[in-house]
């Protein structure tokens, strides 16, 4: 067969390819498209001119039909078997209607790589948009929009130019059918499927079209995935419009890449809106969904920045009237309080006042503005998520994707679930044949799965045991910096004490062992997620979805609910210690940091949550640079007549089809550590404002300037992240209540203030809050090796944190009535605090509708008037056929074509 190539010299256009090709050639007589013999020439253009000076454009050497999708590859030592292969694949394309067009090696930078140009014609076009339920203008929307905004003139420094934010007029649209080509607005074919349709047809036919001889049965021979994963083709991949830093020279060729970039991409205009419209139409409306749901999630995230800043500042402004540390402080109150020893052995007495910093640190997070603010966050959250869906309504309505769902899960089966689902049944609905899964393979893939999901999350919940050994084990060692109080105090044990150096390290041990985790179960959860065979993507990435975030779940949070829930709380007394795995582990259960059990949640919290966004920042922005700093360059700086479009897309990253995934649990993760543990760091929303303004720009300079343009999707929500969002947003109401109840000492300080104090104030709570206990009945097991000389001049007591009686009370050492004042304040506190966010939260959901009452009558309307234009074409059509039937004298074909037209522009 005869097939174009890019060579240029001595003006050859035509290689002529081995014999074997010639053969399957005259196979395939009649469906050839690259043939000369059938393709021609067009009118006006020699061969010779074929060959376009500019090669960095998006469109066939003939300069008139645009390259919809490139296909690249390489020979190598099993060239036989893949060219077989490519053969019979591009054989079936071209069967299917595909125009191809092959640009030689010699022709690449690389002299390596072949490029394949795949063209899909108007009849491929318009019969799968037909199977696929495009839906395409037939006319000009006439509803009007709504009114402007009161003071809207305050939001145009932050508003783009309207060719960027509204690059296209507002439609009426329907599902596009062949046989009804003259009701829509066609007025030329070329254009009428804009680019991002394009390459989603393409693709769908790529997908499902085979490689393997006619007539024979290997139907897992099927698809570019499996062609791309044995090697076959190296890439697949639409072309973007034009360079990223310079509009197109082709005024034939849409710049919109160049305006994203210049618009969207750039870090100077991260205080403007998004162009979600064009973003829509240059990558599809599942990207556009993400980059809307993050654009709205940083603009309320600054209220909650705000607000925390507020309670921060309170906590700041309030530092002098901190009466508690004070004592703590004093030399007088703080400096004659022996404690009794943190650990067996190894740690000393120590005096109350050698934790005076960290008591002031925990009066920055843990005052009474925390309680404001943890009651705020659960209001804010339903605020979200409740203005979220009436902005994703809207954006449903002006984007078409109002009847998407169902359309979704009934036409886009995934190919891998037809090849290797070989059984196959009626559809009740469709009445045809289709493939499914047995019940019993469905059960038996779902227990494995259920069984790895398991297998990981038991591992994860052992190295966060390990994690809580490794505290238990070095505190002895921190517990060191403590020296004795009568000799000069080393400068660190002044600033940090053994539980927060303890804590810091046990932090960033957890933030590694996170990381590799992380890096273990992505494969894991592709892999069972694939063995379980999804039938639809939606459904896959559901799934996906799940078992992701469960994962993740258990993996970044489980370290901040153990600090928050179990630390301190299990630790018993000096004469009853309980151990972790029994008392001959010897390793004691770590009790609080004296200055509180909320300022370590604090330090976990941030190292976690800053640790994750500085390593997901690197990841995004600095490695892609890194590795593609070299080919971008190269491709900035060669002549555009001798790198082509398809090569400067060739060097670029893949935006693989779980690209989006991960970018939605980065953030997803992000929300639960601002709503689950808020009220243990009111600055945490402040962190991840600055972290999203950063990574929408991050995000977008990826999408325009790293990663090979994606192949356009349609989504109408977030999916399944909607789902999650809410039951975070629930929990996170019930771990807030916990977390000030038992995790703050607000709740105590009350009831000594209000109960218990003698002049009403905070005087005299640190020495309340510290039960007693008698020296010499502490076990020998748990007394210090090194017993402290100034002990014995001091006191023959010690004291511990806890309600307890006194030695010599008639019931020394249990839980003394303060202790269950406490815990019923505890609990009163919890059920108080729950019972009102969630009447809010559910009352402002009521109050709220999801759609809002202008996007519902725009709806109706639009229904309204859809049916009736399609019911006046149907009328008129029929009386152009009837009147056609009583016409003696028949009409050129010119004159009945115009006579239509006219009355089908009445009609519309």
């Amino acid at each position: 067969m005869r097939r174009i190539t890019g060579k240029a010299k001595d003006e050859t256009l035509i290689e002529l390819q081995s014999t074997t090709d010639s053969q399957t050639g005259d196979e395939n007589s009649g469906n050839g498209v690259n043939s000369l013999s059938e393709r021609g020439t067009l009118p006006g253009h020699k061969e010779t001119d074929k060959l376009q000076p500019n090669k960095d454009t998006v469109f066939f050497r003939d300069g008139v039909r645009r390259v919809d999708f490139v296909l690249s590859y390489v020979d190598d030592k099993d060239g036989e078997k893949k060219q077989e292969r490519r053969r019979e694949f591009e054989a079936n394309l071209e069967k299917a209607g595909l125009e191809l067009e092959t640009e030689d090696k010699s022709d690449s930078k690389d002299q390596k790589t072949y490029f394949l140009k795949i063209h899909a014609p108007w009849d491929v076009l318009a019969t799968y948009a037909d199977v696929l339920k495009i839906k395409v203008p037939f006319k000009e929307s006439d509803i009007p929009h709504g009114q402007e905004v009161p003071l809207e003139w305050l939001s145009h420094p932050f508003r783009l130019p309207e060719h960027i934010m509204h690059p296209q007029p507002d439609y009426f649209t329907y599902p596009f059918d062949k046989t009804k080509t003259d009701f829509f607005l066609i007025t030329d074919k070329d254009t009428f499927f804009p680019p991002s349709t394009r390459n989603r047809i393409v693709f769908y036919i790529l997908a499902r079209c085979p490689y393997y001889k006619e007539g024979r049965k290997d139907r897992d021979k099927t698809g570019i995935k499996r062609l791309l994963s044995n090697g076959t083709y190296t890439a697949a991949f639409p072309l973007h419009d034009c360079r990223y830093w310079k509009r197109a020279r082709n005024a034939e060729c849409e710049s919109e890449r160049y305006n994203l970039y210049k618009h969207w991409a750039s870090f100077l205009c991260f205080y403007k809106e998004q162009p979600l419209n064009l973003i829509r139409k240059y990558y599809g409306e599942k990207i556009g969904i993400y980059f809307a749901w993050l654009g709205f999630y940083t603009e309320m995230l600054f209220f909650a920045a705000v607000m925390g800043l507020i309670c921060f500042t309170y906590g700041v402004l309030s530092y002098d009237d901190n009466i508690s540390s004070k004592e703590i402080c004093d030399a007088y109150i703080g400096g004659s309080i022996v404690m009794c020893p943190l650990c067996d052995k190894k740690c000393p007495f120590w005096k109350l006042n050698s934790t005076c910093l960290s008591s002031w640190q925990s009066h920055l997070f843990d005052n009474e503005g925390t309680v404001f603010f943890a009651i705020f966050m659960g209001i804010w959250v339903t605020l979200f998520l409740e203005f979220w869906k009436r902005r994703q309504a809207r954006l449903e309505y002006e984007w078409d994707l109002v009847d998407f769902e169902e359309e979704q899960q009934q036409l886009q089966i995934r190919p891998e679930f037809e090849i290797r689902c070989t059984n196959r049944r009626l559809n009740k609905i469709t009445q045809e044949m289709e493939p499914y899964l047995p019940i019993t393979s469905k059960c038996a893939r779902f227990c494995l799965s259920a069984a790895t999901v398991i297998f990981w999350i038991s591992l994860i919940v052992a190295c966060i045991i390990g994690v809580i050994a490794y505290r238990l084990a070095v505190y002895a060692a921190f517990a060191s910096i403590i020296k004795d109080p009568m000799r000069k105090i080393q400068v660190v044990g002044r600033f940090i004490t053994p539980q927060l150096a303890t804590s810091v390290t046990a932090s960033c041990i957890n933030f590694v062992i996170i990381m590799i985790l992380n890096f273990f179960y992505e494969r894991v959860a592709i892999w069972i997620t694939d063995m379980e065979i999804p039938k639809t993507h939606l459904e896959y990435e559901n799934r996906l979805t799940m078992k992701m975030f469960l994962f993740q779940f258990v993996n970044y949070y489980s370290s901040c609910f153990y600090v928050a829930f179990f630390k301190g709380k299990f630790v018993g007394f000096p004469g009853d210690y309980s151990y972790m795995f029994g008392e001959l582990s010897k390793l004691r259960n770590e009790e609080c940091d004296p200055g509180g059990c909320l300022i370590e949640l604090t330090t976990q919290l941030v190292i976690v949550m800053a640790g994750k966004q500085l390593w997901g920042n690197i990841q995004e922005a600095l490695l892609p640079l890194m590795r593609n700093w070299w080919s971008s360059r190269k491709g900035r700086h060669n002549p555009e007549n001798h790198y082509s479009r398809w090569e400067q897309d060739n060097v670029l990253l893949n935006f693989t089809q779980l690209g989006l995934f991960y970018e939605y649990l980065e953030m997803v993760i992000q929300f639960g550590f601002i709503t689950l543990f808020v009220a243990s760091f009111p600055l945490a929303p402040l962190l991840a404002l600055f972290n999203n303004i950063l990574e929408i720009r991050v995000d977008a300079w990826k999408f325009t300037t790293q990663f090979r343009r994606p192949v356009a999707s349609k989504a109408r929500n977030i999916g399944a992240w909607q789902e999650i969002l809410n039951a975070v947003a629930i929990l996170s109401v019930v771990t807030n209540a916990f977390i000030m109840a038992f995790t703050s000492d607000m709740i105590p300080r009350m009831v000594y203030l209000y109960a218990y104090s003698n002049n009403s104030s905070m005087e005299g709570y640190v020495n309340d809050s510290l039960s007693i206990y008698k020296i010499s009945q502490i076990h020998i097991s748990n007394m210090p090796e090194e017993r402290n000389n100034w002990l014995d001049n001091v006191t023959d007591t010690c004291r511990y944190r806890d309600y307890r009686y006194p030695p010599g009370h008639q019931m020394e050492y249990t839980h003394t009535m303060q202790f269950w004042h406490i815990l019923a304040a505890k609990m009163a506190f919890i059920i108080i605090m729950e019972h009102v966010v969630f009447v809010v939260k559910f009352f402002v959901a009521w109050m709220i509708p999801d759609i809002p009452s202008d996007v519902k009558a725009r709806i109706k309307r639009e229904r309204y008037l859809i049916q009736e234009y399609l019911h006046n074409y149907e009328v008129e059509k029929l009386k152009l056929q009837l009147s056609a039937s009583f016409i003696t004298e028949p009409q050129s074909e010119m004159s009945l074509m115009t006579d239509k037209h006219e009355v089908l522009s009445e009609c519309l």
